[in-house]
């Protein structure tokens, strides 16, 4: 009998998990992420214990006949009390913590149900994927089989509706969370409905056992994949707005990195690239490049300069920030420029240590840098002072001024 299936789905929560861990190492007090990790962990190892394979295994090592059930109905109920405290704690109030304590006690309650009727039953013969028809109709163990039918099948219809109904109330990624989440349940409610029918069907005579080793594990395989979607959207979606705008950052960055080229290679002060790493960590990498080739620059800043930039652009655009950072990019293309003119032995800015100073403490601050690389790219001011040889930059940026204005 294959488990493929199963552990495909275990798999996928597991990661799920996986992917959740690290927060719950940093807040591991933070209720919402423990129920968050419960869910995934438990609806994980009921599929792994309910694989035919490890159903075998269990059973020849203990020893005892169908052992594996009780333990995989344990998992299903308490994946079920997960989801109940998950959703508590999701819509948040002033009782959560004594609401999420009774479904939990609830819960406990139906497990040490299951365990009894488990100890007073007899199931003498092994099955391993049709145990809920082929004893359906034997004492304690017919008990033992509808309290853990009953208790998912509750569960699941309480976080179907309640997921579902809350997702009419909120937008966004919360929302394509709540609706996925509650498709989820809606195939554990599918699950435990088929599981009872053929339950039913056995008591009349009927054979239905197909519902259960077919039609069930189907739907909560199904459930299994909406449940990780559901439950990682919300959180991801942050984490996917920063990586696309670490990207972003890191792309607006290049114009001033290439305007820096020449500096960087000749000092050897570029870092090798950083390859197959994450956004952030290119990020990191440009961004202290950056300010490598700045500070070595800082013999070569024209503070006059900059002055006379700065009136200019705030003349011509009356945006301050981007006055700013126009120029700053003249500046440092001028600098650039008088730096390769003046070879290796020190500039010629003329600027004292102090003043060397208040450059880098704004030029290099990274929201400054984008706005720099902006206009390294696009201003008319900038590219007046970079086309001029060092000596003539100041006057191009005057008349360049005058002719924008």
């Amino acid at each position: 009998m294959n488990g493929l299936p199963h552990y495909l789905s275990a798999a996928a929560l597991w990661l799920g998990l996986l992917a959740r861990a690290p927060d719950l190492l940093r807040h591991r007090h933070d209720p919402y992420l423990r129920s968050i990790c419960a869910v995934l962990g438990l609806a994980g190892l009921c599929f792994f214990l309910g694989a035919p394979p490890t159903v075998g295994t269990v059973n020849r090592l203990s020893g005892v006949p169908n052992l594996a059930a009780p333990l995989t109905y344990a998992a299903i109920t308490g994946y079920s009390a997960a989801s109940q405290v998950l959703i508590v704690h999701w819509r948040g109030g002033p009782r959560v913590r004594r609401t999420a304590r009774r479904w939990i006690l609830a819960y406990t309650l139906l497990v040490l149900g299951i365990a009894t009727m488990f100890v007073l039953g007899d199931a003498p013969v092994e099955r391993r994927t049709d145990l809920d028809t082929y004893y359906a109709t034997t004492p304690c163990l017919r008990e033992m089989i509808l309290l853990y039918l009953l208790g998912h099948l509750a569960a699941a219809g309480v976080t179907a509706v309640s997921a579902l109904r809350w997702a009419r109330e909120v937008r966004g990624r919360l929302r394509t969370g709540l609706v996925t989440l509650g498709l989820g349940a809606l195939c554990g409610t599918v699950y435990s409905m088929t599981r009872l029918a053929a339950v039913a069907a056995r008591w009349t005579g009927h054979d239905w056992s197909s519902l259960v080793t077919r039609t069930s594990p189907a739907a909560a395989g199904l459930g299994a994949l909406l449940t990780v979607v559901g439950v990682l959207v919300p959180l991801a979606g942050p984490r996917l707005t920063e990586w696309r705008r670490t990207r972003r950052t890191y792309a607006r960055l290049e114009p001033l990195e290439r305007e820096l080229d020449g500096v960087l290679t000749r000092h050897a002060l570029r870092l090798p690239p950083p390859h197959w790493a994450r956004p952030a960590t290119r990020l990191v990498w440009r961004r202290t490049s950056i300010h490598n080739a700045l500070t070595h620059l800082d013999a070569y800043v024209d503070r006059e300069l900059y002055d006379v930039t700065l009136r200019a652009a705030l003349h011509r655009t009356g945006d301050a920030e981007r006055a700013a950072a126009t120029a700053w990019a003249t500046v440092i293309a001028a600098a650039v420029s008088r730096e390769a003119h003046a070879g290796p032995t020190g500039g010629t800015g003329g600027e004292g240590p102090g003043e060397s100073d208040w450059f880098l403490k704004r030029a290099t601050d990274p929201a400054a840098l984008v706005r720099i690389a902006d206009a390294l790219a696009g201003e008319p001011l900038v590219r007046a002072a970079a086309a001029q040889a060092p000596a003539e930059a100041e006057a191009a940026v005057v008349a360049e001024g005058r002719s924008t204005a």
